[in-house]
């Protein structure tokens, strides 16, 4: 009999000493580890973003390229921008994907700097599912979310982390430093720039947003944020949609997908100021897509997991 318990004792031995293997884990958004830039030392950054700058490499490690592959363009191009919320999830705006509901048509590339010129630690990841808010509606602001799975997960380095989520609606003061980021231009016609951008925002209170000569009559609704930089020269065009609204809470030394850019309507102009999902009211809709997806487990866990039902299946006879 001891000899038959050895081999079971010791699969047990080592997952309880070493864990499963890293393909093992389930997809969930993190609760800790999240929205830290690794290579930006926030102390000297502070809050000196001016107007469109280019971004340096890493700055926003949870940013993405949401690309579609385009046969008469020769390969992949960028769609729309995306938030890395865990290692195998994205989150961006439902009305990038259109008519392009087949995640085969997808790619996701992260740890961009240049749209088109790949580093040593940019990573390319092919897309298992697109979910889309079910109340999403195609010409408005409403429910404008949807989530991409990975097939395979993204290994977290210095250039590639996910962006915390908030649970509630955050207050965002003066010592919240906002940000937008993405691979198009302030100009009316939204010029893709090859180059990552990045522009401080400040925050607009809705009722300021709604009312005329503003977005009076476009529909408005509480579940949106207005933000816009002191000019109303620097929000975000149509290849920034998806891309995150962060913000930096300081007490925690973290950041904050606090929206997602789901309007462009006039960008670069004033009193038209970008609109973004806001990501606190849809934390239930998140967190209910996350239950029961679990990662695609890796071969030395399926070996591992059928040598064990094997040795289970022999001691009970």
């Amino acid at each position: 009999m001891r000899r038959r318990l050895r081999p079971a004792l010791s699969l047990a031995l080592l997952v309880l000493l070493y864990g499963p293997p890293p393909g093992a884990r389930p997809s969930g958004v993190p609760t800790h580890g999240c929205g830290t830039r690794p290579l930006i030392d926030e102390k000297k950054t502070g809050t000196q973003i001016v107007g469109d700058n280019e971004a340096q490499l890493g700055s926003w490690p949870w940013l993405v390229s949401l690309q579609i592959y385009r046969v008469f363009q020769g390969g992949y191009r960028h769609r729309c921008c995306g938030s890395l919320i865990s290692n195998n999830l994205v989150l961006t705006a439902a009305h990038c994907i259109k008519e392009w509901v087949n995640p085969e048509y997808w790619r996701v590339v992260i740890g961009l700097r240049h749209l088109y010129k790949r580093h040593s630690h940019t990573i390319n990841r092919r897309v298992r599912e697109i979910v889309v808010h079910s109340h999403f509606k195609v010409n408005s602001y409403d429910n404008d979310i949807a989530l991409f799975e990975l097939i395979k997960f993204v290994e977290y380095d210095d250039y590639i982390q996910p962006i915390c989520l908030p649970d509630i609606p955050l207050l965002v003061t003066d010592k919240n430093p906002c940000y937008i980021s993405g691979w198009v231009g302030k100009e009316e016609k939204g010029d893709l720039k090859y180059i990552l951008q990045e522009s401080q925002v400040d925050i607009i209170p809705l009722y300021i947003c709604a009312r005329h000569p503003w977005y009076s009559g476009h529909g408005i609704s509480r579940d949106v944020i207005c933000a816009d930089s002191a000019s109303g020269h620097e929000n975000t065009c149509q290849g920034d949609s998806g891309g995150p609204l962060m913000c930096y809470f300081p007490n925690v030394s973290k950041y904050y997908l606090i929206g997602i850019t789901i309007s462009s309507v006039s960008c670069g102009q004033q009193k038209y100021p970008g609109i973004y999902l806001g990501t606190s009211h849809f934390s239930d809709w998140i967190v209910s897509h996350l239950r029961g997806r679990t990662s695609t487990v890796n071969i030395k866990c399926v070996l591992i997991f059928l040598t064990v039902k094997w040795v289970t299946f022999h001691l009970v006879l």
